[in-house]
């Protein structure tokens, strides 16, 4: 690793200043240059290119576990180390996606606030004075609607029928 650094960096200081800087030897870092490139590294190279060309195709979401399901599915045999250690080395990590959060309220505009005219009485005296209505929003599932509403029925039997108005297929 000190040797890349050292390789990164000569064309801005001279090579014995950086060996000097990262306690190695000169004749060790030209050692280094001359060795071949080593048999793991020449084996890690198509793996590499897989990992890279997997996490791209998925815009970055997919992690160890994925890469190398994908990679055992493709028919490659490579362990879960392997990939892990290769992600790690390259720095190729899974996008997080942030937590989903509902924004149901826009507070910050001119616009005019409609007055409040029930002034907190909820108890009316008489049917149809007094009209409520409530918009839950729940994570919509197939089939499902996202925004259920209620409302107080009109005629006392309507409150048997249906108690709750919702949107279709809720």
């Amino acid at each position: 690793m000190g040797f890349q650094i050292i390789e990164d960096c000569q064309h801005d200081y001279p090579v014995w200043m950086l060996c000097s800087a990262l306690n190695v030897s000169p004749s060790g870092y030209y050692a280094w240059r001359q060795r071949p490139e080593s048999n793991r590294a020449i084996a890690n190279q198509h793996p590499l290119a897989d990992i890279r060309r997997i996490h791209d195709h998925h815009w970055g979401r997919y992690g160890v576990p994925r890469i190398h399901a994908t990679l055992r599915a493709e028919g490659h045999a490579v362990s879960w180390g392997r990939v892990e250690q290769l992600m790690h080395r390259h720095g190729i990590k899974a996008k997080k996606s942030k937590p989903f959060r509902v924004c149901t309220t826009d507070s910050k505009h001119d616009l005019p606030i409609a007055p409040n005219r029930l002034d907190r009485d909820f108890a009316p005296a008489a049917p149809n004075q007094v009209w409520v209505t409530d918009i839950t929003f729940s994570a919509p599932r197939p089939g499902w609607s996202g925004v259920h509403m209620t409302g107080m029925p009109r005629r006392k039997e309507e409150l048997n029928e249906r108690p709750a108005l919702c949107c279709e297929g809720a």
